[in-house]
């Protein structure tokens, strides 16, 4: 891989992982144009640069959870996001070897299906029958948490995307779209630091990534700069603004990649 590459695959992944638009689908697209076929492991271990991203962005967050914990044995937060990333955390230890080593699940009409179909569920999803507002992350009640858990499982296939995935389902369980979203990149911390975990333990993923240490590297820094961005871009936006916009970006780049593999 080049390193113009690298920087390219950094930067989607960076951009598109925290806004519901679909880092994998984005990847799996632009490895397509680019070399023809999808390099699953070189896309896992990008996860560092993003991971690093959020774990910078909420530190203050992350402290004032383990505080809480710790002066006012208020485990709520921490109980919910817990339950939150173990039916997705389990799947895809589970299953995602079987996903990225089937060639359907990198299938760029397979991600042009699934753009659109969760692209038209975030132009409606304000409409869809709600829960009852929760106030913070902390008072979702464990069932709803672990409904926003089973939900992110369809994160696995490209296309989805793990933060629209659970944007929409802490909506419909009753919270804000920047409280959705900010329980979304909480739970996803976890989650992402055990897929690099897995690839640490691996004998041939470790050799993958000794392999491949330069374009790694420099795509890990671009990640790390842009996911920084992004995250702060969408926290802000979501304040004040409703998820419809990245539904329409969806259907959009849809229908151009349909168009573009017809023609």
């Amino acid at each position: 891989m080049t390193i113009i590459e690298a920087i390219v695959l950094g930067a989607i992944q960076g951009l598109t992982e925290f806004i519901p638009i679909s880092s994998s689908g984005h990847l799996v697209i632009a490895q397509y144009f680019m070399s023809g076929a999808s390099d699953h492991l070189f896309l896992e271990w990008i996860n560092i640069g993003t991971v690093l991203a959020l774990l910078i962005y909420f530190r203050r967050r992350i402290v004032d959870i383990i505080t809480t914990i710790i002066t006012q044995k208020d485990y709520r937060l921490a109980r919910n996001i817990v339950i939150a990333m173990l039916p997705a955390g389990l799947a895809g230890y589970v299953l995602a070897d079987f996903i990225e080593g089937n060639a359907f699940f990198g299938s760029p009409w397979v991600v042009a299906v699934t753009l659109a179909v969760v692209g038209i569920i975030l132009i409606v999803v304000d409409k869809l029958p709600h829960k009852s507002k929760v106030t913070n992350e902390a008072e979702l009640p464990p069932s709803r948490a672990l409904m926003i858990g089973f939900v992110q499982i369809l994160a696995l296939i490209p296309g989805t995307s793990r933060s629209g995935s659970t944007i929409i389902a802490g909506r419909l369980m009753g919270l804000s779209a920047a409280h959705a979203a900010e329980f979304s990149f909480l739970v996803s911390i976890p989650i992402m630091l055990g897929v690099i975990a897995k690839l640490m333990i691996k004998s041939t993923d470790r050799l993958y990534l000794m392999d491949n240490l330069t374009p790694l590297i420099v795509s890990n820094l671009v990640a790390l700069v842009t996911g920084l961005i992004a995250v702060r871009f969408l926290m802000r936006y979501l304040e004040k603004h409703p998820l419809s916009i990245f539904g329409w970006y969806r259907l959009a780049l849809s229908v151009v990649l349909v168009v573009t593999l017809l023609w």
